[in-house]
């Protein structure tokens, strides 16, 4: 049976967080904890025993092809610092910061990160011009995610 104190206090963590969901699990309990509005839902489970896995008889020849990405092109990539919404301008009326074929130092800011309702300009940190732009406005980006590729000078 989960503690009650510690329930209550992940929800305080996903109330603080935003959170829409969390899912942990050990070795004894399983939590799973949505959100919807102002409704929590909280789903408790007993952990599944493991089974050993039986040796296999024969081996079979996978048909699924491995997932391609494709090539970064070459250049230097401008990573997402952060977890937030991707924005290219100031606001909704203003110039975005950079296009394609903008050249840029290494103060320019190239894009805001909004995150927990703080909007963060984020620095080209390289010289060179912009080539591509890998993410589209108001679009959420993840830690390390390039935004951008540069043709350094």
């Amino acid at each position: 049976m989960i503690d009650i104190r510690k329930l209550k206090e992940l929800v305080k963590l996903m109330v603080a967080n935003d959170l829409e969901e969390m899912d942990l699990r050990d070795t004894d309990e399983q939590v799973t904890i949505r959100r919807h509005g102002d409704t929590v839902v909280t789903v408790p489970q007993v952990a599944q025993v493991a089974v050993a896995p039986q040796p296999p008889t024969a081996l079979v020849e996978s048909t699924v092809a491995p997932s391609v990405e494709p090539p970064i092109e070459d250049g230097v990539e401008i990573a997402s610092p952060m977890v937030g919404t991707f924005y290219t301008s100031q606001n909704p009326e203003s110039p975005v910061f950079v296009s394609v074929g903008d050249s840029i130092g290494e103060d320019t800011t190239v894009c805001i990160i909004e995150a927990m309702k703080i909007f963060n300009e984020i620095k080209a940190q390289c010289k060179g011009t912009i080539t591509k732009i890998l993410v589209a406005n108001g679009d959420p980006v993840e830690f390390g995610q390039p935004l951008f590729i540069v043709k350094p000078q």
